[in-house]
């Protein structure tokens, strides 16, 4: 599942996970019962499933004869459901007790007194009814407009974490896999999806049909899919596998990008894995709107929400290009890593996901080469860092309890963190290793789960290392190691002398663990050294005293370096020499240590001032400082020495922007466009008049025709229009969202509504996120965004306490337990860190209670933080005399 991470987090902490301590390798539990609480004694070995859909009375009835292995006499079955009312049970014609409890989504069926059901093989029929809701999980519907603006229906499922059993009862677990044989009854005129090729269609009565799908291999229940309704597709062929990109008919041309992007990586995924895909189809589906996830991996049938798939390139900005192209990716890596092989439990969520993450950018680097997207991946490094840094955090594999808690581990920790763990470890064993031994791993747990201990052995074994060692301390403990590094010049040699601690931030009892970190260390001439740095001290000698020694050279390894000052100072001197992911790496650390109080904030700046006389022109660079001038201005709101603080800012962009222009040049590079509309916001947020009037004057000939702004300006330009909106701009915005035609357009502009400081506008823009024109799996995400962006987080807080439970009656499950924490996680107000955590709904559940404290850490941190930047920003500005 690719969730929408992809927030920008201004540099500032990202939310965490409650603290968990290091676990063993795989799930601690009882032998009788599976790891979310069914008994072991009855499992599943294939399901045949005929569910009939009323898509007007939103109802479902449902039929399924189950094949079931029972290892031992049993008086009772057990297995989920959620919000079903099961009618009747059998086994092998013999009729079941039923007994429902919602509480625990469970069911069970008794044999009659007396008498047991004894071992062997048997069949389980069940008859059962449900509804169809419109909140975005299990099975549910999705309404929304064509391009003609006429109202459309269609049927959606997502079944991820635990959700299958909101559709037909089941053994809703990974580690249970089975084979699906689905019929689906909807309206004739719907087109039906699943998994599977159809292999039948019968008409039935009141103009419906069943649609029939062929069997699936051996898989877990999280994994079916079924999409329903007026869609139209194009299609392409990758070897002998077709593939086919769904939309909303109308839409489907938008899925050409798509279509392309997936017929190039399917062979390259084949060669890599070493196993060929192995379906017979591989379907991509465009859900318009109302969808929780950025998209899911449903083995054959995957589905995106339509802005993470379809690319209109007369309107889609060039950051929807890239992110089509990488979420794609990620997904049909999950086709492999996921499922066809699959973590037997949910604390091992970072295989599939860190994997699937890494994959993606490696795909993406393959056919797209000229995006610098390895350097880029420097701001997923820092996002996942901000989050591992805190007392919340958690080890990438952690004791995963229930679901509600499984849910809350779909984080940067085993998204990006894990990522980053995975290139480490390649980088460390070299890429045809790591490869040879991905391949032993697939074809040893094929149609079957693993956990990371089965990784690691693969690893190994394809490597002739004890790379388990390695891994083991990074995937099994939470934090950062942190590298310090002190320089001494001995007869014509630099002598390093390394050691190791943890980075934190806001942790003064952070446990003092140790890891086993691949050091690469190395001078912008090429001079490399690599050692395994453990508790012990290590040493460097390199030829020569006056050169910069670079550690994490390449940035590939998940630590933090803290320099001393002879070799911070030859570091700057030679700053513009090393390459682009080098320099990223080295300001992306001198702030961490300013944020950690380990630094003052002079020597991350002292770097930043010097930009312009390197005439530094890379985006993997000028990303990492935009986000951090972005949240040292929010971290100056209010402050006397903001109006200095945005003269410095604007004199560090401005270089860029005479370079770049306002107008897209036909032999630019694609990352100078990507980068164009970055430089135009921030020098907006900046209070550049000149940027500010022209963007203006270019948003209103945008509302008379627009065609007369081109698709990568039409993001910054609205968002200052935004920001300096009246009532009249205001208007004319929202009437812009309430007639675009897909979520990409409806969130961007919502963006420019949420840039607005008028606390009016802002109050407005609140009620706006859940009116019904965002849709209902964006609206937490976008009143996160009002909170951020308006610079009124608290009055935002205030307004969504009041209204939360009309906002609460449009979310599924997994954004009940965020609404709060992320709205409150945008300010830095104590006060507002109690309220979050003895608000009763932050101990509905596990999830809910990480998440609370995940954003109360994050508070009361960025407090500590924006009071020292004041400070030192200040002083610092006094001292260059910047006025």
């Amino acid at each position: 599942m690719r969730p929408m991470l992809a927030l920008p987090v201004l540099a500032l902490l990202a939310g965490g996970a409650a603290h968990a301590a290091p676990i063993a390798a795989g799930h601690a539990s009882s032998p009788e019962l599976t790891p979310g609480g069914l008994p072991t004694t009855v499992v599943p070995a294939a399901y045949r499933i005929s569910v009939d859909t009323d898509m007007k009375a939103l109802v479902l009835s449902g039929h399924e004869d189950i094949d079931l292995t029972v290892t031992q006499p049993v008086g009772q079955i057990i297995l989920n459901q959620a919000g079903l009312k099961l009618e009747s049970a059998s086994v092998d014609g013999t009729a079941l007790r039923i007994s429902q409890d919602e509480a625990a989504q469970t069911a069970t069926l008794s044999v009659p007194v007396p008498g047991q059901l004894p071992a062997g093989r048997h069949v389980l029929s069940i008859r059962y009814t449900g509804p169809i809701p419109q909140t975005p999980n299990g099975i549910y519907y999705d309404d929304y407009r064509d391009p003609k603006g006429r109202k459309k229906r269609m049927l959606v499922t997502q079944f991820e974490v635990a959700d299958a059993r909101r559709m037909f009862p089941s053994w809703d677990e990974p580690g249970l896999k089975a084979t699906y044989q689905l019929s689906v009854r909807v309206p004739r005129a719907y087109t039906a999806v699943s998994n599977m090729p159809v292999t039948s269609v019968t008409k039935a009565a009141g103009r419906t049909k069943y649609v029939n799908f062929a069997t699936t291999p051996r898989m877990s229940s999280y994994l079916l899919a079924v999409v329903a309704g007026d869609l139209g597709a194009v299609h392409g062929k990758a070897g002998d596998t077709p593939i086919n990109v769904y939309a909303p008919s109308g839409e489907q041309k938008n899925g050409e990008y798509a279509l392309g992007a997936a017929t190039d990586i399917l062979p390259y995924y084949n060669q890599y894995f070493g196993v060929p895909y192995p379906l017979p189809k591989l379907d991509l589906l465009a859900i318009p709107g109302n969808y929780e996830a950025g998209a899911m991996e449903n083995w054959g049938a995957m589905t995106f929400i339509d802005d993470a798939v379809l690319f209109d390139p007369s309107r889609s900005s060039p950051e929807t290009r890239e992110w089509v192209y990488l979420v794609v990716a990620h997904e049909m890596a999950h086709q492999w890593s996921g499922d066809l092989v699959t973590m037997g439990w949910w604390n091992d969520i970072w295989l599939n996901e860190g994997f699937a993450s890494w994959m993606e950018t490696k795909a993406t680097n393959h056919f797209n080469p000229g995006w610098e997207i390895w350097p880029r991946q420097h701001s997923d490094r820092e996002a996942a860092m901000a989050l591992d840094a805190q007392s919340t955090t958690h080890p990438i594999q952690q004791t995963i309890h229930d679901v509600s808690e499984a849910s809350s581990a779909f984080d940067r920790i085993s998204y990006q963190k894990g990522e980053q763990v995975i290139r480490m470890v390649e980088n460390w064993l070299g890429e045809d290793r790591f490869r040879d031994g991905m391949r032993d791993y697939m074809k040893a747990h094929a149609y079957g789960n693993a956990t990371s201990d089965d990784l690691w052995a693969a690893l190994s074994h394809a490597s002739g290392q004890d790379i388990g060692a390695v891994a083991r301390s990074f995937v099994e403990q939470p934090g950062i190691p942190q590298v310090n590094v002190a320089r001494r010049c001995v007869a014509g040699e630099t002598v390093l002398t390394l050691t190791q601690g943890r980075f934190t931030i806001h942790d003064p009892h952070a446990a003092a663990l140790k890891w086993k970190v691949p050091v690469i260390a190395g001078t912008a001439g090429g001079d490399v050294h690599k050692i395994l740095l453990g508790k012990a001290p290590s040493t460097l000698r390199i030829a020569g005293c006056d050169h910069a020694i670079k550690i994490n050279l390449g940035e590939n390894g998940y630590y933090r370096t803290r320099y001393d000052a002879a070799s911070l100072a030859l570091l700057q001197k030679e700053f513009a020499s090393f390459g682009p992911a080098d320099r990223a790496n080295i300001l992306g650390d001198e702030f961490a240590m300013f944020q950690s109080g380990q630094a003052s904030l002079k020597d991350y700046l002292s770097l930043v001032a010097n930009l312009p006389a390197t005439q530094e022109a890379d985006i993997a660079v000028w990303q990492d400082t935009i986000s951090h001038l972005q949240a040292l201005d929010v971290m100056m709101t209010g402050t006397p020495a903001q109006g200095r603080f945005h003269d410095f800012a604007r004199s560090i962009l401005q270089g860029q922007m005479q370079r770049l222009g306002w107008d897209v040049r036909a032999d630019e590079p694609f990352t100078d466009t990507l980068l164009r509309p970055k430089v135009i916001d921030a020098l907006g947020q900046f209070g550049d008049r000149a940027i500010i009037t022209e963007a203006q004057g270019r948003f209103e000939k945008y509302l008379k025709s627009s065609k007369s702004l081109p698709a990568s300006l039409i993001d910054p330009v609205a968002t200052i229009a935004g920001r300096e909106a009246d009532g009249k701009t205001y208007d004319q915005i929202e009437n812009v969202i309430r007639k675009a035609p897909d979520t990409e357009q409806k969130l961007r502009f919502f963006g420019a509504l949420a840039a607005s400081h008028d606390t009016a506008l802002t109050r407005r823009t609140v009620a706006f996120a859940y009116s019904g024109s965002i849709p209902n799996g964006r609206i937490v995400r976008s009143l996160a965004v009002v909170a951020r962006e308006s610079g009124h987080p608290d009055e935002v807080w205030n307004i969504v306490l009041e209204n939360q439970d009309d906002i609460r009656k449009l979310l599924a499950p997994w954004s009940q337990e965020k609404l709060l924490p992320a709205v409150a996680g945008e300010t830095v107000n104590p006060d507002i860190a109690k309220a979050l955590l003895s608000n009763p709904s932050s101990t509905s559940s596990r999830g809910s209670l990480i998440s609370a404290r995940q954003a109360a850490d994050k508070i009361l941190s960025n407090a500590e933080i924006y009071a020292r930047a004041r400070t030192q920003l200040t002083e610092w500005m006094q001292e260059k005399n910047i006025k």
